[in-house]
């Protein structure tokens, strides 16, 4: 899979140089690629933003470096899923990391300020080799984009396959596709400060193991909700 993400702030990226998405990056199962916006504009001052028209508080960033730098993308690569990261945006979760998976070129576009010129996303929208994803990843506000599209590569990126050592691990994780969330977990010493592992995981019995499992994750999905 392929990965862009453009920002003002590339060097946000520097953990996906870490752990299994590194890994995963060293054996060519990702390509990832940040990109400066400031490279596409063109004035002395390199400015990606401006007044919102109507009035209002904050700077909105300007279409035409998003828009020439979504096209140098597309120059080379004719086929892309561009998200644009957005409190405005359709909630992320599990189901759309597994749509998203199976990607061949994801485009982060990583906004600040007040957001990015709302035409970026209806011009590309009308691009037949385009398809638009506006997400949001929570009901709260950070800074930039960039927080976001890390969580979002994160998500994506470990359901590809190869990127997981023990794709099994997958299917009993929370969030799963039957929407249930994981049981607790323990390892040794079996008592930790007066706490004792469940007597049924000592047990060697796997059918009340499985039955535990089932109901403590039933019980943390009814208290989740």
């Amino acid at each position: 899979m392929k990965i862009t993400a453009i920002s003002i702030f590339p060097e946000y990226f520097s953990p996906l140089e870490l752990s299994l998405i590194g890994k995963a990056r060293s054996q060519s199962l990702i390509v990832f690629k940040s990109i400066n916006l400031r490279d596409f504009t063109t004035d002395n001052h390199h400015s990606v933003d401006d007044t919102p028209y109507g009035g209002g508080a904050g700077m909105v960033m300007m279409a035409e470096p998003w828009g020439q730098a979504i096209d140098s993308i597309l120059e080379k690569d004719g086929e892309i899923d561009l998200i644009i990261l957005t409190p405005a945006g359709s909630k992320f979760n599990q189901k759309k990391a597994e749509q998203l998976s199976g990607a061949k070129h994801l485009v982060f576009a990583c906004g600040r300020y007040e957001g990015i010129d709302a035409r970026v996303g209806d011009y590309y929208r009308d691009r037949k080799s385009v398809r638009v994803h506006e997400i949001s990843i929570g009901d709260y506000v950070v800074n930039g984009g960039e927080v976001a599209a890390l969580v979002i590569i994160e998500a994506v990126t470990r359901l590809i396959p190869g990127v997981i050592g023990n794709p099994a691990s997958l299917d009993e994780e929370s969030h799963n596709e039957i929407g249930a969330l994981e049981y607790p977990t323990f390892t040794k010493p079996a008592t930790w400060r007066d706490l004792n592992v469940p007597e049924v995981l000592l047990s060697g019995n796997h059918g009340e193991i499985q039955k535990w499992r089932q109901e403590e994750a039933k019980r943390r999905s009814e208290l989740g909700q």
